[in-house]
């Protein structure tokens, strides 16, 4: 079991790393606005205070450490996603991984995304009180697609 975690460990972090640096080529190439993990934080705090859900994340009350936090919370979640992945594929995957399944969690996960933490932020749900909510929807799949794309990139050097 402690095998799994730890391949699970790696393999969240290998994901979140990749999705981080798709989020830098969409910025410096494509004019796409950097990741702000305060906001994200500052949810993140609020969550244990039983306040899961704002109008605007910007009017609730600041964390002096919200950035921080939001970093350590974006790459929790990708190890949390990556635990699952390794605790939910037979264990022979491992030896010859396949990228459907990392791909599925990565999908799936954007559930999460969609419906508790982008309405938790105050910018509806799956970003329906965006300008642009299809484009949002859109980078969001492609960017767990990405994540999912490191997850298979850590299992296949782990083989």
């Amino acid at each position: 079991m402690l095998e799994l975690i730890g391949r699970g460990i790696a393999m969240g972090i290998g994901g979140t790393v990749f999705m981080d640096i798709w989020a830098i080529v969409l910025h410096r190439f494509f004019g796409q606005s950097a990741p702000n993990w305060a906001p994200v934080g500052r949810w993140f705090w609020h969550v244990p205070k039983g306040r899961l859900f704002h109008d605007s994340i910007a009017t609730a009350e600041p964390y002096e450490h919200e950035l921080a936090l939001g970093w350590i919370s974006h790459y929790a979640v990708g190890i949390l996603y990556g635990i699952v992945l390794a605790l939910v594929v037979p264990a022979a995957w491992f030896a010859n991984p396949s990228f459907i399944e990392p791909w599925i969690v990565g999908i799936v996960t954007v559930g999460a995304g969609w419906f508790l933490l982008q309405p938790g932020l105050g910018i509806g749900w799956a970003a329906s009180k965006t300008p642009n909510p299809n484009k949002v929807r859109f980078l969001n799949l492609v960017a767990h697609t990405v994540f999912a794309l490191g997850m298979y990139a850590v299992a296949l050097l782990m083989r």
